[in-house]
C-alpha cells in the first residue's frame, strides 16, 4: 500500500476511535448556564435564541480581520524585499491603495470612531 492510501485510512479511524473516547470518558454536567447564547458579551433578552446585538463589534470584527490580513499579505514582502521586483512592489502597493480608500470609507461612515485621548479623562 502507498503511504498515501494508508494515511486516507488511518487518520479517519484515528479521528472516529479519538472523538468516541472524548464523548465516552467526558464529563456531563449541563447546567441553564452552560446552555445559554452568549455573544459578544451581549447576555440574550428574553431567553431568546435570535436576540439583537449591536452591529458596531460585527463591523469592528471585520476591520480587524482585514487589517490583520494586509499584514499577513505583507509580510512575505517585507522579508524578501531585495527578491521582490518592481512589479511584486507596485502591486503591494496597489493592494495598500485599496486597503487605505477602504478604511477611509470605514471612516466617513462612522465604522471606526477616532477620538481625541486630551478629551478623555485618564486619571480615574
Amino acid at each position: 500500500m502507498t503511504t498515501l492510501l494508508i494515511l486516507f485510512i488511518f487518520v479517519p479511524i484515528l479521528v472516529v476511535i479519538l472523538l468516541a473516547i472524548n464523548l465516552l470518558l467526558a464529563s456531563h454536567s449541563p447546567d441553564y448556564e452552560k446552555n445559554q447564547p452568549y455573544e459578544c458579551g451581549f447576555y440574550p433578552k428574553f431567553d431568546s435564541l435570535f436576540s439583537r446585538f449591536n452591529i458596531f463589534h460585527f463591523n469592528l470584527g471585520l476591520c480587524f480581520l482585514m487589517f490583520d490580513l494586509e499584514l499577513l499579505l505583507y509580510f512575505p514582502i517585507s522579508v524578501s524585499l531585495s527578491n521582490v521586483s518592481y512589479f511584486g512592489l507596485s502591486i503591494a502597493l496597489v493592494f495598500f491603495l485599496i486597503l487605505t480608500i477602504g478604511f477611509i470609507l470605514e471612516l466617513s461612515q462612522s465604522v471606526i470612531k477616532l477620538t481625541d485621548l486630551s478629551k478623555l479623562n485618564l486619571n480615574n
